[in-house]
């Protein structure tokens, strides 16, 4: 069936950001979409599913300037097992720098992945202080390149954008500060124990 499947490949996928933004674009998608989240036991379920999509967007966070590892374990099934007709992978990622540049790395490996695997490399959105910018008045802008990136893929052109809040870094490495050290003491944690490698556990 033609349709996009929206894939939230967020190691917490219930509760993330990346959730969030696949919601605003079924939103604002003309297309009909389905909202599937990766679980380290459902890869073959998604890879059938998948069949007779014509299209599938990835929505991620960067995570060490790459793939998070859930969904890196999900692509090493896909290719495995690759749909028929092949589809076209278009993506959703954000980061916590500012600057939505530092994505671009996380975008040559989905469009290596797409080579090696026959799909087709769509249409691409990269979001800079992407935890946070949702929370501000800057919120529109992403809502409008959301808007932007569903009637691209719904049309079947392949464009990209960019798009963060417009402040200085000094305003925004102040802001995420407070921000991060807030959010850390509404769940008991304090600004020592974020500091250390402990913070995962």
């Amino acid at each position: 069936m033609a349709g996009i499947m929206i894939l939230n490949g967020s190691p917490r996928a219930p509760r993330s950001n990346s959730k969030k933004y696949a919601a605003l674009f079924a939103q604002a998608c003309p297309a009909e979409t389905v909202y599937r989240e990766i679980t380290r036991g459902n890869h073959g379920t998604l890879c059938r599913e998948i069949e007779g999509f014509s299209d599938l967007l990835l929505v991620f966070p960067l995570y060490a300037d790459g793939i998070p590892v859930t969904l890196l374990r999900f692509l090493k099934a896909l290719e495995a097992a690759p749909p028929s007709p092949r589809l076209t992978v278009s993506m959703m990622v954000n980061c916590g720098f500012l600057e939505p540049g530092q994505n671009d790395t996380v975008v040559e490996m989905i469009r290596l992945f797409c080579e090696k695997s026959g799909c087709r490399f769509g249409s691409v959105l990269e979001i800079g202080s992407g935890e946070a910018i949702l929370e501000t008045p800057f919120a529109g802008m992403v809502r409008r390149k959301i808007g932007k990136l569903a009637d691209s893929i719904a049309r079947g052109t392949r464009r990209s954008w960019k798009v963060t809040m417009p402040l200085p870094k000094r305003w925004f490495i102040r802001a995420s500060t407070a921000y991060w050290e807030s959010y850390g003491k509404r769940n008991g944690v304090t600004k020592e124990q974020m500091a250390t490698m402990e913070i995962e556990k």
